[in-house]
């Protein structure tokens, strides 16, 4: 039986205060605690099925609990729960400085979706570190790490000052605007930041004083009244772009 403080916890971890207080984060459906399983994470508490509690028999006993239907949905952040739910530890933030490659960076996306598909995004398509301005969502957010389906195991996010982050990199720095050039006949780099902005504002003026780039995905409909693409869609886009022919 799941304690009454078990689940206080566990729906805490909701939000960042108490994740950044606990060193916690959650994590649903036996896909992708898996992944999680299989990598530096630590698990601290696995609840789950009886039907499915085989698929984790390696789990320590004091580690893995059974539960009913009912308590695994008081604990879960998803409409329609998963089989399973997993609590583990938050790793020490990353703050090494790496400027190797093409790497993405975020200036203030704040959907928690969008942040989850880019960081898919990035595990797709070979980019091995994801830098977020201090004011971008939470990766560990529950709805982060769902939309993630496991790549934030393969992929580095880092959370800093972005313009002094860019400043330090001797790279271009390539920024996603709607007037900039037509990225489909623009030479990219092979090596650079790609800067992405927020949903409603796009890239900040202070970060667009640093951009050597500006490219922009051009819009083909007739009436074109569209005012912009979801910042995931931009990035899928781009990112497809700098790989092509490589």
């Amino acid at each position: 039986m799941v304690s009454k403080n078990q689940k206080k916890l566990i729906r805490s971890l909701k939000q960042k205060k108490y994740r950044k207080q606990h060193g916690l984060f959650v994590v649903e459906g036996i896909k992708v605690i898996r992944e999680f399983l299989n990598t530096h994470y630590v698990l601290k508490n696995l609840f789950v099925l009886n039907a499915e509690v085989h698929l984790f028999h390696e789990i320590e006993e004091k580690k893995r609990q059974v539960v009913s239907e009912l308590e695994l949905s008081q604990l879960s952040f998803l409409t329609t729960p998963q089989k399973a739910v997993a609590v583990f530890e938050i790793p020490v933030a990353k703050t090494e400085v790496k400027h190797e490659g093409l790497q993405v960076v975020l200036d203030d996306v704040k959907d928690p979706g969008n942040l989850g598909t880019i960081i898919r995004l990035c595990d797709w398509f070979g980019v091995e570190r994801l830098i977020c301005s201090n004011e971008t969502v939470d990766c560990y957010n529950p709805k982060v790490v769902q939309a993630t389906m496991g790549s934030l195991t393969r992929i580095s996010v880092i959370y800093t000052s972005i313009s002094g982050y860019i400043k330090e990199a001797d790279v271009p720095v390539i920024g996603a605007f709607m007037d900039g050039e037509n990225v489909y006949q623009a030479t990219l780099p092979k090596k650079g930041l790609l800067i992405m902005g927020n949903e409603a504002n796009g890239i900040s003026a202070t970060i667009e004083k640093e951009i050597t780039q500006k490219i922009a995905i051009p819009r083909f409909g007739v009436i074109q009244q569209t005012e912009s693409l979801n910042v995931a869609t931009a990035t899928a886009i781009l990112l497809s772009e700098f790989r092509r022919g490589v």
